[in-house]
């Protein structure tokens, strides 16, 4: 016998939500996720009438999804929002510059403006490239180091007030188990907020309105939307950090169906003890970006690739800023040291 949806009780129930176990209908699932997100967005007041706002786009199942429910949405609750599409072209062949296709297609499809920002025009390196000096065990960090500046970087040319991504509750519950593991206080701390403050000059407030969203939902959102995405993996990032903690996380949630949601709220009520020093915010004395350092990531990053150098920016190489800055040559041991790849 068929099960009825549980919230209308007319229609045949074709999915059981894996955050709630209702069974429902497509049309009631597609009511029940878009609410959730626009009850996300209302309770943290992400929005504020008549703002610029980017949309993070990668051609990926949370980006696409995300672009949707926020025009659904915008003109549902008239958000009084102008929305457009950013994203960023690593260089990666065979996998960016096909997604980047269907970030085209989606440009198409919502009606909405795009911006693509490069690697290779804003740093002069591609990943390809990065790849091929660095290896494969950390080319993921500089990704991600210059993704985020690049997409601030888009933010400001395209002049938007905010800019939000497609960050799941997979994705949230994940950055607060890695940075546990790496004893990360301070990343720690402000990784489960849903929302970011402007940090000083070139860097755009961030939001992530699917931040209480489930990866499988959005994945059942897109299927029964018949929504136009790209479902390939990265080439590059086998060995990342954070696949090892989305194993974890999914072998915690076949025992314990909360478990997204329970890490989630363990990050949101940590506190840290009064006297932990905690890292003061400045900014970059080279490119004027926030950093902790006297040099930005990237710019130590981009730093040891010009000089051939790659492990310049990986791991705690604080003393050489200095030398970088007076570009003052490193000894013969500093070099063997930075020169050491891991392929």
């Amino acid at each position: 016998m068929p099960v009825l949806c549980s919230s209308c009780g007319d229609k045949r129930a074709v999915l059981k939500r894996p955050k709630t176990g209702h069974s429902l209908c497509k049309e009631c699932f597609f009511w029940a996720f878009e609410e959730e997100v626009h009850l996300t967005i209302v309770g943290a007041k992400l929005f504020t009438h008549g703002e610029k706002v980017g949309i993070g786009a990668s051609g990926g199942k949370d980006s696409t999804v995300l672009a949707h429910v926020m025009k659904v949405l915008n003109e549902r609750y008239n958000y009084g929002l102008e929305l457009m599409l950013l994203s960023v072209d690593e260089g990666i062949t065979g996998y960016r510059d096909d997604s980047l296709e269907t970030v085209k297609r989606n440009q198409q499809q919502y009606d909405l403006p795009l911006k693509i920002v490069s690697y290779e025009e804003l740093y002069g390196w591609t990943m390809d490239a990065i790849v091929k000096q660095v290896g494969l065990k950390n080319n993921c960090t500089f990704c991600g180091v210059f993704r985020r500046q690049a997409l601030d970087r888009g933010a400001i040319m395209l002049k938007v007030d905010k800019i939000c991504t497609g960050h799941n509750a997979d994705d949230v519950a994940e950055t607060v188990l890695m940075n546990f593991l790496r004893g990360d206080i301070a990343r720690l701390r402000r990784c489960t907020a849903i929302s970011t403050t402007s940090e000083g000059d070139g860097v755009v407030p961030r939001c992530k309105p699917l931040k209480y969203a489930y990866e499988k939902e959005i994945v059942l959102y897109a299927y029964f939307k018949k929504l136009d995405y790209f479902s390939t993996e990265c080439i590059y990032s086998p060995n990342a950090y954070r696949g090892y903690a989305r194993t974890f996380l999914k072998d915690l949630e076949s025992v314990r169906s909360s478990s997204i949601m329970d890490v989630i709220h363990s990050g949101e009520n940590l506190s840290v003890r009064d006297g932990v020093k905690m890292p003061s915010q400045g900014t970059c004395t080279r490119c004027g970006y926030i950093s902790s350092q006297a040099l930005c990531k990237a710019c130590v990053l981009l730093e040891g690739l010009n000089r051939g150098l790659p492990k310049l920016g990986i791991g705690k190489h604080h003393k050489l800023h200095g030398k970088i800055l007076s570009q003052e040559p490193f000894t013969e041991k500093e070099e063997r040291k930075l020169k050491a790849v891991d392929f």
